[in-house]
């Protein structure tokens, strides 16, 4: 299988810890979605990552859609309960998470991408908010069950998900950890094994194609 993105990408990062987590070999395009735009096209029609490209060619999209892939191929080593209380409250961890990740991402586009005369600061001070947001809960979450991972007795997704998210907005948007205590703590938990230093790249501000 080939994993298409840069592990800077917290959507991206999730992928990959997880193929590493059930035991998935992978080859990786450390692709960007920037310079390589049109290779990453040629498997995915958005040219958006992470791609996973099967051994039998098919190329699978969006994050989500590829872990619900993975869940299914690893059995009983999955990383997300499949019916359930449990999957419920770790998906609507995960979404805050991914919301939270989503409007990072776009607070670095409107930096990088727009004019400074065109860039609408009430826009990004909604962004930041959402973030804050976003992260106060998984907070919560955190505090609830400090010292344990987020949903059950062994890491799941919610855990690979939150981390990857709040690893991405301290190193990108110098996220003020210390704010959210608890939630740090995890991700220094999830961060310290194999699994996830495999995979950790330092965040590289995105620059428009040539």
């Amino acid at each position: 299988m080939i994993l298409i993105g840069m592990f800077d990408s917290p959507f991206v990062r999730r992928v990959a810890v997880s193929m590493r987590l059930v035991g998935m070999d992978y080859e990786h395009r450390n692709w960007s979605v920037g310079a390589d735009f049109d290779r990453i096209r040629a498997y995915n029609p958005l040219g958006r990552v992470p791609t996973l490209v099967l051994d039998d060619g098919t190329a699978l999209v969006e994050s989500a859609a590829i872990l619900d892939w993975i869940d299914e191929a690893a059995g009983e080593r999955r990383l997300l309960a499949a019916t359930g209380l449990a999957r419920r409250n770790a998906l609507q961890l995960m979404a805050i998470a991914i919301g939270a990740a989503e409007k990072s991402v776009l607070q670095i586009y409107e930096r990088v991408f727009r004019p400074a005369d065109k860039q609408h600061e009430p826009w990004l001070d909604r962004c930041r908010t959402q973030v804050q947001g976003g992260f106060a809960e998984l907070e919560r979450a955190c505090a609830a069950r400090a010292g344990s991972w987020l949903i059950g007795e062994q890491i799941g997704q919610a855990d690979i998900t939150a981390t990857c998210v709040f690893s991405f907005a301290r190193d990108a948007l110098k996220l003020d950890a210390a704010a959210y205590p608890h939630l740090a703590a995890l991700a220094a938990r999830c961060e310290a094994l194999p699994a996830f230093q495999a995979v950790r790249a330092e965040f590289h501000t995105p620059t428009p194609a040539a």
